[in-house]
C-alpha cells in the first residue's frame, strides 16, 4: 500500500490543534492515536485512512512515514518541535504553526474525533500499556509490521463496531 500522503499530514496536523493544550500529548500518544485511528477506520471501512505502515517496537507503536513527514512540517514552519519536561522525564512535543484546512468526510472526523476523545488523555505509558492488547500489536512481533487484519479479533474493549 502507498501512504497518502496528504491524508497523512492533514492528519498530523488536525490532530496536533486538537491536543495542542494537553500536557501530556507527546509523539508517543500522537504516534498511538495515529495508528488507532487508522486500524479502527479499517475496522469499520475495511481500508486504511493514511495507508501508513505501523510497526510494533519495544516502545509501542512506530509509524514508519512519521520522522519522514514530521520533520518536513518543520522545515515547512507547519510545525515546531521540543523536548518539554514531563514530570520526571522528557516528552517530543509538536505545535502546529498553522490551522490546517479540514478535508475529511463526515465518516472519517467521526473516527478521528472518537479516538481523540477516547485516547487522547493518556500519557505515553498508559497509551502503550493500552495498546499492547489490542490484538494486532500482540499477534505482531516486535520489529514486525502489525497486521491491520487482525482488528477483526477485537474484544469489546477495543473494538468500534457496534458503538
Amino acid at each position: 500500500m502507498k501512504l497518502n500522503r496528504e491524508k497523512y499530514i492533514d492528519l498530523i496536523m488536525y490532530i496536533l490543534t486538537k491536543c495542542i493544550n494537553k500536557p501530556n500529548f507527546g509523539k508517543t500518544v500522537l504516534c498511538s492515536l495515529l495508528y488507532f485511528i487508522d486500524f479502527n477506520y479499517y475496522e469499520l471501512y475495511g481500508e486504511l485512512l493514511t495507508n501508513e505502515t505501523y510497526i510494533k517496537s519495544k516502545r509501542g507503536i512506530k509509524p514508519i512515514h512519521f520522522r519522514e513527514i514530521s520533520q518536513e512540517l518543520i522545515s515547512k514552519n507547519y510545525l515546531f518541535f521540543r523536548k518539554e519536561p514531563y514530570y520526571n522525564r522528557m516528552i517530543h512535543k509538536y505545535y502546529p504553526i498553522i490551522i490546517p484546512t479540514i478535508k475529511f468526510s463526515l465518516e472519517e472526523l467521526e473516527i478521528i474525533n472518537q479516538s481523540i476523545v477516547k485516547l487522547s488523555d493518556n500519557n505515553a505509558s498508559a497509551i502503550t500499556r493500552y495498546a499492547i492488547k489490542d490484538p494486532p500489536l500482540i499477534i505482531a512481533d516486535i520489529g514486525d509490521e502489525i497486521d491491520c487484519r487482525y482488528v477483526f479479533s477485537r474484544n469489546s474493549e477495543y473494538s468500534i463496531m457496534n458503538k
